[in-house]
């Protein structure tokens, strides 16, 4: 049911809807108030969250536009990416909890299909829509249905090679499927716009396409090459006006570009698109303003794409200062100390320069930084193909998105053995982003591969001696991984030093319990030793720093020296710990009473919430070493609610 709000509510129209099916029947007017409300009330949530404020400022017109016209959710609506999604989520029943965004137990920032069903297809990742709306489009005609399927896909997702075999497969398709291109990197003057709009609802007509339809028949009874010509003659003639040429040749009918902020523009054309009998694909070309109708994003460089908590009238973000360094910093510093040494360094990201730091390598680099767009399988290759000629490229991926490129990894580069060096940031979990951004797996699909080098930084001095390592291995690819946020505030190195491949160290000695581990879990582990210490019992803390290749002369001293050793890792399972074990087994060290726990995320994905409480659920804390060393001892030890303490 509607919220009940105060006479004086900001929001009165908004005030009055608990569903889609409630704007049906509003007029454009109602239409363009209700735009102004949700994009108020989009602001004010995300004030108090924080999330991807300027992509769904953007798409305000558009979502309310989409859902008044097409019956979601009968009719299907993906949001590719999704983080363009807000708006949708206010109007689809969820406005109650949208200030849960982000949080522990609230809204997910994305499109979550277990989370309503308006949203038919979770989306984190870009460039998906296209595929998964043709797969729904042609599940529909299998079974002889007759709803819409309706697909938001960005300018940026376009840069991705799936969203054009997407379109490819699409176009050979009779499947009837609406994309709507949003192109929020230009703008329309208003008298372009006004023809733009014209031409569009002209070709989107019923009327039109029946003519065109004829046309069609009738240029297939005329010798192929004048049914050629006046095929291509009528392509031509609307890319000049349009600029759709590029689309109508892979298939699609394109209509547009249409001012996306006007729903007197929008809502013609959608009705034809929504009526249209015509099979096939249809691309509707709009154009917004990232961060529209708000003039602190629309006035900032990255249109607050995303945010922390903010005040709403001076747009001033709410940052917590650190005193330690970003992980993402060191590594920008770090790489560009390197770099100043040696001339063949590059560095490459997929879209996320200031995500990854490389914008300030780029401003020191400018002619040796290449941001190849959400393009993560070409930038691997991309990256191979350098190192060829003998370039030394850092390829600068989150692990989450590394993984859409792991055959060109496997392919592309370890096959070759070229020296490419992957720099992962955001390894491990990752906060309000969830288990769609967490870095999971990296450690278990690199260390898997012949030759790969795989570290893992347990603290920001470890991440600048990684970088300076990954710089001087030139004879077979390598990765260093770090996490989200902020380091621990150790002392820093004035410059990174090569580690000795395949060697961890020992930080405290100790003679009962051995705690190896790889990353950022090694604070926990210090500080579970000196609770393990004063029970009584002797604990040995190393770090491995490699997942590959082991330290195996260090492995086989914690198993001979100590009654029980236990590997700690901020990733799955199939990762460090089997490694460990493996070696471990085949070097009989189980045959000889070694108490063996393995520590790492559980086989579960977590959900968005603060990393420490990601962290408490995934059972890798201090509290719950302790209660697995104890565990082992044949002690009492207590686990997290819901963790079981990793147990043989």
């Amino acid at each position: 049911m509607p919220e009940n709000k105060a006479e004086n509510s900001k929001t009165p129209l908004l005030d009055t809807i608990s569903e889609p099916s409630d704007i049906r029947g509003f007029s454009a007017d109602q239409l363009k108030q209700l735009a102004d409300e949700v994009r108020i009330e989009t602001i004010d949530a995300v004030s108090i969250t924080g999330g991807h404020l300027g992509a769904s400022l953007g798409v305000v017109e558009l979502a309310v536009a989409l859902h008044h016209v097409f019956d979601t959710p009968h009719d299907r609506l993906i949001w590719d990416v999704s983080h363009q999604a807000y708006p949708h989520k206010i109007l689809t029943g969820r406005r109650d909890r949208i200030r849960t965004l982000r949080q522990g137990g609230g809204l997910s920032g994305f499109t979550k299909r277990s989370e309503s069903e308006y949203d038919p297809f979770g989306a984190a990742h870009s460039s998906t829509s296209i595929s998964a709306g043709l797969g729904m489009a042609v599940a529909r005609d299998l079974d002889g249905g007759n709803n819409n399927v309706v697909a938001v896909i960005g300018d940026g997702s376009m840069s991705a090679g799936m969203a054009y075999e997407a379109m490819n497969n699409a176009g050979s398709s009779d499947s009837r499927l609406i994309v709507v291109l949003n192109d929020n990197d230009m703008s329309i003057a208003p008298p372009v716009g006004a023809m733009s709009a014209y031409l569009s609802r002209l070709i989107s007509s019923k009327s039109y396409q029946s003519i065109r339809h004829f046309a069609k028949e009738i240029a297939e009874k005329l010798p192929k090459r004048v049914e050629e010509t006046a095929r291509r003659a009528e392509e031509y003639a609307r890319g000049i006006l349009t600029g759709g040429t590029l689309f109508e040749e892979l298939g699609f009918l394109y209509i547009g570009p249409v001012d996306g902020h006007n729903i007197d523009h929008l809502l013609p054309l959608l009705k034809n698109l929504r009526d249209t009998e015509e099979n096939g694909p249809i691309l509707l070309h709009i154009v917004t303003e990232k961060g529209h109708g708000y003039e602190p994003a629309e006035q900032s460089a990255d249109k607050y794409h995303g945010v922390g908590k903010f005040d709403v009238v001076t747009g001033k973000q709410d940052k917590p200062k650190s005193n330690a360094p970003s992980y993402t910093n060191v590594y920008a510093e770090a790489l560009i100390q390197e770099a100043e040494k040696d001339d063949k360094i590059v560095a490459i990201t997929a879209a996320m320069p200031s995500g990854t730091g490389l914008d300030k390598f780029g401003e020191a680099f400018p002619d040796r930084t290449f941001d190849v767009g959400i393009a993560e399988q070409h930038g691997v290759t991309f990256a191979a193909g350098m190192a060829t000629e003998g370039y030394k490229p850092f390829a600068t991926i989150y692990s989450t998105f590394l993984q859409r490129a792991y055959d060109q990894i496997v392919h592309d580069v370890a096959i070759q053995k070229l020296p490419v060096r992957f720099a992962i940031d955001r390894a491990g979990l990752v906060g309000a982003d969830g288990a769609t951004h967490a870095g999971s797996f990296d450690i278990a699909y690199l260390a898997c591969l012949p030759d790969m080098v795989v570290m893992a930084a347990a603290d920001e001095a470890e991440l600048k001696h990684m970088v300076a390592t990954a710089a001087h291995i030139n004879d077979r690819p390598s990765a260093f991984r770090y996490p989200r946020g902020e380091g621990l505030g150790v002392e820093m190195p004035e410059i990174g030093k090569p580690l000795e491949i395949g060697k961890g160290r020992i930080l405290r000695e100790g003679t009962s319990v051995a705690l190896l581990t790889l990353g950022g879990r090694l604070h926990d582990a210090l500080e579970a030793a000196d609770e393990l210490a004063s029970k009584g019992w002797s604990t040995t803390v190393a770090d491995a720093r490699f997942a590959k290749p082991l330290d195996q002369d260090l492995i086989l001293r914690l198993a001979k020296e100590h009654e029980v050793l236990i590997t700690i890792e901020e990733g799955s399972i199939g990762g460090f710990a089997a490694h460990v074990m493996q070696f471990l087994a085949n070097e009989g060290a189980f045959d000889k009473g070694l108490k063996f726990r393995a520590m790492t995320l559980p086989d579960i994905f977590i959900d968005h919430d603060k990393p420490e409480k990601q962290y408490e659920l995934a059972g890798l804390k201090r509290a719950d070493i302790v209660a697995t060393a104890l565990l082992a001892l044949g002690e009492v030890g207590e686990g997290r609610e819901g963790i079981t303490p990793a147990s043989a």
